[in-house]
């Protein structure tokens, strides 16, 4: 599932949460998917700025040297 999926499916569980009106069993099921949605978004945005990191460290330097 891509990140952007991941964040829309976690905002409507929180939306779903917040309204209340679940019975329990249904609002701890929803709770563990938000936490494993909430953990791999986690995961792919600390991959995104490591990624981002290495591509920094890679270009030049404004006055032409690397960093």
């Amino acid at each position: 599932m891509k990140f952007e999926e991941s964040m829309q499916k976690l905002l409507a569980i929180t939306a779903q949460l917040e309204d209340g009106g679940l019975e329990l069993e249904d609002a701890v099921k929803l709770y563990g998917e938000g936490a494993k949605l909430a953990e791999n978004c986690k995961r792919e945005l600390e991959q995104a700025k490591l990624t981002v990191a290495e591509y920094n460290q890679q270009q030049p330097a404004p006055d032409g040297t690397e960093t």
